[in-house]
């Protein structure tokens, strides 16, 4: 299989491949020079054209969310950049921040002048030291050359982007949680309506996007939108709110596999094809037990269901909860599902913000009925009890705020319904899997 020549990647081994400097040698800023001779609406109509939709999970087509916010407002209008990236197994954000900051700051400022913005706020979790660092110099350098500041490459465009470090929350991954979160409050996520694009950030229009989503607008404005939406796959004919799965994508692969890494590659690649051809396959001769397409809130494919399409429609078909980030997460048949799906539960119960009632209490009666399943003392009827929980909490049964407890039941329904037999045998065997040193950290 002939491999694509990387995009969004193609710089990171560059020498000295964070510099203002090497980035401009390589043709750095010429799609921002190239969008300021534009108006904005045509900046907008070139991204819409091209089907870019959000790399951070949802998938929205991002050139529509720009046009959400309201005409002729008098600003302040706001984008908020999330590089909060805390979903298990997702590091591709990290790669662009780290080894070619100014490519997202070059699709920052683009999507600022297409807004009509004149501030951005860059969101980081505190844990990405060297990310916050490579940004933070990136940022000062774009001051000193005028790509930033008061007049933006000698346009008169006014433009500050401000590096803003979290403080470790998976749920300020949330558009509105991350937006409390920047006010100095806690990050409970808000009740919508009102969308960020109506009252967002201190109470202003508001766009939320995400690191890997500013790299492919810098790329379409330097290579067209006809070019990005050459990559990738048109949209189901069967399906007519599917908006088609365009462009390049950075696959995370770790797990169970002989070579995980960051890979760029055209959406719609099967999760076989980017684990055999890509990670080499699975070590030691064993067989995959499940797949992770996009982070574990999206669930488990089955060994059965490899040549599933990772698309933003593909994994859905399958029961999955969608792409999301894009973190395959490969588990082979040493692994216990039981064990897996215990992890997980504990990770959401610990993630939750506790502001809704179902989310709370559901994430955290899965971890003790899985806890106690791992300890030998399960009963069949607690797995009907599991499913029942999963499906009692989220936004899609209508019963939270945010989609924290959606991501957390998913792989819950995943798991019983597609490896049930495991863990009935699991229970019936009474066996326990619990170490002595998870006993001292239960009590």
């Amino acid at each position: 299989m002939s491999r694509p020549e990387p995009v969004l990647l193609a710089r990171i081994n560059t020498p000295d491949s964070a510099s203002l400097e090497t980035y401009r040698r390589d043709g750095g800023y010429e799609a921002l020079r190239k969008a300021l001779s534009m108006a904005p609406e045509e900046v907008i109509n070139e991204v819409k054209d091209s089907g870019l939709r959000g790399r951070g999970g949802a998938g929205f087509p991002t050139g529509l969310k720009w046009t959400f916010l309201p005409k002729g407002h008098p600003g302040p209008i706001y984008l908020a950049i999330n590089a909060d990236e805390s979903e298990p197994g997702t590091f591709n954000n990290r790669i662009l921040m780290e080894q070619d900051p100014h490519q997202i700051i070059e699709g920052i400022a683009i999507s600022c002048y297409a807004i009509k913005s004149n501030c951005s706020y860059l969101y980081l979790r505190y844990e990405y030291g060297k990310s916050y660092r490579a940004l933070e110099k990136a940022i000062q350098e774009c001051y000193a050359a005028g790509i930033l500041g008061d007049n933006v490459l000698g346009t008169g465009f006014k433009l500050d982007v401000v590096l803003h470090r979290g403080a470790a929350a998976y749920i300020c991954g949330e558009e509105t949680g991350l937006i409390e979160s920047l006010e100095g409050k806690r990050a409970w996520p808000r009740i919508k309506p009102p969308f960020p694009a109506i009252e967002g950030l201190f109470r202003k229009p508001t766009i939320v996007n995400n690191i890997e989503t500013m790299a492919c607008v810098k790329q379409i404005l330097q290579r067209g939108a006809a070019w990005f939406k050459s990559v990738g796959v048109p949209p189901d004919p069967n399906n007519p709110r599917d908006a088609g799965s365009f462009g390049p994508k950075l696959y995370c692969l770790s797990g169970h596999v002989n070579k995980p890494g960051c890979y760029e590659v055209p959406l719609g690649i099967t999760a076989r094809e980017l684990i055999e051809e890509y990670g080499g396959g699975v070590p030691n001769g064993r067989q995959i037990k499940a797949v992770v397409p996009g982070g574990i809130s999206m669930g488990f494919l089955s060994a059965s269901e490899l040549d599933t399409p990772l698309d933003f429609n593909g994994p859905g078909k399958v029961g999955c909860l969608g792409l999301g980030t894009a973190a395959v997460v490969v588990i082979d048949d040493s692994a216990s599902m039981v064990d897996v799906l215990y992890n997980c539960c504990r990770f959401f119960s610990h993630e939750s913000c506790g502001q809704c009632t179902p989310c709370r209490e559901g994430t955290a009666w899965m971890t003790k009925i899985m806890y106690r399943i791992r300890s030998g003392q399960g009963e069949l009827r607690d797995l009907d009890l599991l499913m029942e929980v999963a499906s009692s909490i989220g936004i899609i049964p209508g019963t939270t705020i945010c989609g924290l407890s959606d991501g957390a039941a998913w792989p819950v329904k995943n798991a019983i319904k597609k490896f049930r037999g495991e863990f009935e045998d699991y229970i019936k065997a009474g066996k326990s899997s619990i170490k002595p040193a998870e006993l001292v950290a239960a009590h």
